[in-house]
């Protein structure tokens, strides 16, 4: 009986070798689409899953009403740590975690700058990063200890053994190895070179301002006997060591956990909002579902095309005695064997674009064949393929009644509604979505894109102050701006496309006591303006030389004056933690953060500020030089006055339009799949439009023999198919309308939604189904009568 089955299968497929290639692509497109799909969602659910505590880690996070809303954010007081381990017994350990800080690392004259955080001892006993060696209880307990990743010690130290080396940081202190990490996997949210221990902060520069600096990431984990229900209304409490005014606002603090860190981490108004990651997730898990159900469609309709070859087949087998469920049996059988052919080209198709869409996702996916889960997982694909796609086609051939089969009489060609219809209205419901979806996304990205940053981004570079730069800055300043390289030079406390800085509490005169708005805070020596062009529409920018005061400046925007409500703001004063700033001059917005989001009030502060210090230099490069000469001038005086460094420059322009990164991957793939569900969906209608022209092939002749004309014989095979397609965008419409705007709701800088996408949308899905089912029509109507009536 199986030596039957396959004989069957493999004389089928070999019978109509057209049908079988475009079953077989049409499966195996929509599997490799879903497969990669789902590598996707699986490497987005993974997040930080292989940690052996996940289930007892938690981040701290502040919640604090302003402005008639409640905020949410994931940093905190240095402080925070060390409290709860003494306040809270619930808690086993707590760590902190510094923001990540580009080093000099020197191993005798090899000198490389590594980026890396500053973290907790208990951090690699709470996070299960595997070690290759070293301790990881006692790894990090020494105030000159440091730990590397696999490929760090490979950079610094080739193939020698890197424990116990000692690595010069910053050319000041040695560190000792003491363990070395596998490489990170691309699944956490942690990304660093090095590890320090906390206690190496000492030797910095700047310190915390203990309750009211709320700037630390701190992660803690509970005991194993402790629920979160138990230690929720506990970490409330902790704002008992916060100043008088945080204790009136209802400040608290509140824990998260670390299963819902990467997909969700979304709040409105104090309430996670199921936002975040996990609605791209749950949109991305329903494309998939779509394209494998539009692939299977497509086996469903090419195989009731073929149903009339197919019908005497299954008479005859009934007549000598074949039960309907022997042949559904056989039918599920061969639409699973070519599942698992499809499956076979479907896997050599991902493995080959594999590449190119990590490139797109900015992931590292891949498929392990080592893993029997895989394997598993792999034919359980196939098989749920198989079934769905074989299911209509089994029950619909095996249905056949033996004496209409024979007598030629089971098919009803001219129904109104059928199931191949319905299938296919489906198919172009979902590609028509997916073009208009794919039309607003690409539009709200250009709108943002188009809009104005309020600041001059060309030819303007900036370099982190490294090493020997701050004592020797002005030297540098002056050379650059002598020499013609530059046109204007500043120093910042972040490169003007980040807020390192934000806070509330200013006070000024006339405030509202009940104003709680935050502002971001900005810090510049002098010459900021001239250097990011920023549009001054009241006074002046920081000039030190000529006004020594402006080291106690302040530089206000439009939205910063619209809360402070000063009529005349100029040498008005503004008190911001225990400073006095008079105002001299006022901007107009620009966009320091999201594009996507209105500006926001912004204190750009002179050079005294004692909470915030230069870590940025900002250079406007003379656009009169070719920018190859200018940057290879400004790495000459670089490299004189530090040596040690390496020259590591940034376009500001480049660091703007990496915001749009998110947006635009969002967008080429929704591209990308509405590429591939038009494609199958094509397949689909190619199916639909061959069993057609089959099914009226006596129709045409006796047509044709009357006097018709092979354009009118096009028109009326083609126009059932132009209204499927436009009931199809009759029912795409308005779910592409809502998705979209509910999708734009999450951002408060958005496009308008546009009569005209629909019309494009539906203009693109008549023609690319005319130039689908024209090949099918055209070839029908060309076939010469005497051959199609021959029969009669």
């Amino acid at each position: 009986m199986i030596r039957n089955f396959f004989k069957v299968v493999f004389r089928n497929l070999l019978r109509n070798k057209g049908f079988s290639a475009i079953n077989i692509i049409g499966l195996a497109v929509g599997m490799a689409a879903a497969i990669l799909i789902l590598l996707w969602i699986q490497d987005e659910k993974s997040y930080d899953g292989f940690h052996e505590n996940k289930g007892r880690i938690y981040e701290v996070w502040n919640r604090v009403p302003f402005d008639g809303k409640i905020a949410c954010w994931n940093t905190v007081s240095a402080l925070t740590a060390r409290a709860v381990e003494k306040d809270l017994p619930e808690i086993e350990r707590a760590v902190r975690v510094n923001s990540n800080d580009n080093f000099l690392f020197s191993v005798g004259d090899k000198k490389i700058m590594k980026s890396g955080i500053t973290v907790d001892t208990g951090f690699l006993q709470m996070f299960s990063f595997p070690m290759l060696k070293g301790n990881p209880s006692t790894a990090l307990n020494d105030l000159h200890s440091v730990v590397l990743t696999e490929k760090t010690a490979k950079s610094l130290f080739g193939n020698e053994e890197a424990m116990g080396k000692i690595i010069k940081i910053e050319n000041r202190d040695n560190f000792t190895v003491t363990g070395i990490l596998k490489d990170l996997p691309g699944n956490t949210r942690f990304d660093f070179e090095y590890l320090l221990p906390w206690s190496s902060l000492k030797y910095r520069v700047e310190g915390d301002l203990g309750w009211n600096d709320n700037s630390t990431p701190t992660y803690v984990m509970l005991k194993s006997n402790v629920n979160y229900a138990t230690i929720a209304p506990k970490i409330k409490e902790l704002k008992q060591h916060y100043n008088d005014e945080a204790k009136t606002m209802k400040w608290e603090l509140f824990i998260y956990p670390l299963s819902r860190w990467r997909l969700y981490s979304s709040f409105t108004n104090g309430v996670e909002d199921n936002g975040g990651r996990s609605t791209f997730v749950k949109i991305f898990s329903i494309i998939a579902g779509l394209i494998l159900l539009i692939a299977c469609i497509n086996f469903m309709n090419l195989s009731t095309a073929r149903s009339e070859k197919r019908a005497k087949e299954v008479g005859i087998r009934k007549v000598v005695g074949a039960k309907k469920s022997s042949l559904i049996s056989q039918f599920i059988g061969e639409s699973v064997f070519i599942a698992f052919l499809a499956g076979i080209v479907a896997i050599i198709i991902v493995l080959i674009s594999l590449p190119s869409y990590n490139q797109l996702t900015d992931k590292k996916l891949f498929i392990n064949f080592g893993s029997i889960y895989t394997w598993i997982a792999f034919i359980g694909f196939i098989l749920f393929t198989g079934l769905l796609a074989g299911s209509y086609p089994a029950f619909f051939l095996s249905s056949f009644q033996p004496v209409k089969v024979l007598k030629g009489t089971f098919n009803k060609v001219n129904a109104l509604v059928t199931p191949r219809k319905a299938l296919v209205v489906l198919q172009f419901t979902c590609a028509t979505i997916l073009i208009i979806c794919t039309i607003i996304v690409k539009q709200q990205i250009d709108y943002a894109r188009d809009r104005e940053t309020g600041y001059n981004k060309d030819n303007l570079v900036y370099h982190f102050m490294t090493g020997d730069i701050p004592k020797n800055y002005t030297l540098i300043k002056n050379e650059l701006i002598e020499s013609g390289i530059a046109k204007s030079v500043t120093k910042t406390n972040s490169p003007l496309t980040e807020r390192w800085s934000n806070g509330w509490g200013q006070s000024w005169e006339g405030k509202d006591p009940n104003d709680q708005t935050s502002f971001d805070r900005y810090l510049s020596d002098e010459g900021l303006g001239a250097t990011a062009g920023l549009q001054f529409i009241q006074g002046r920018d920081f000039d030190l030389k000529k006004f020594p005061t402006d080291s106690t400046g302040l530089i206000v925007n439009e939205s910063s004056l619209k809360v402070m409500k000063f009529k005349d703001p100029l040498g008005k004063v503004v008190n911001d933690l225990g400073i006095d700033w008079h105002i001299v001059g006022v901007i107009k917005d620009f966009i320091l953060t999201s594009p996507y989001e209105p500006t926001r009030p912004i204190l750009i502060c002179g050079a005294k500020s004692s909470f915030m210090t230069f870590k940025v230099m900002q250079i406007k490069l003379n656009g009169k030089n070719a920018t190859t000469k200018n940057l290879k001038n400004v790495e000459a005086i670089f490299r004189k006055y530090n040596p040690d460094y390496p020259f590591e420059y940034k376009f500001i322009d480049d660091a703007y339009a990496k915001k749009f990164d998110n947006e635009q991957r969002q967008g080429t793939l929704a591209a990308l799949f509405a590429g591939l569900t038009i494609f199958i969906s094509c397949l689909g209608l190619f199916g639909l439009a061959t069993y057609m022209a089959e099914s009226r092939i006596k129709e045409i002749g006796v047509r044709k023999v009357l006097g018709a004309s092979v354009t009118s014989i096009t028109t009326l095979l083609s126009k059932d198919f132009v209204k499927l397609v436009i009931i199809s965008f009759l029912i795409a419409a308005p779910l592409s309308y809502w998705s979209m705007y509910k999708w734009l709701q999450d951002y408060q800088y958005r496009v308008s939604i546009h009569w005209w996408v629909f019309a494009v949308a539906c203009f693109l899905s008549v023609a690319i189904a005319i130039l689908t089912v024209s090949y099918q029509s055209i070839r029908a109507a060309l076939v010469n009568p005497v051959k199609s009536l021959r029969k009669e």
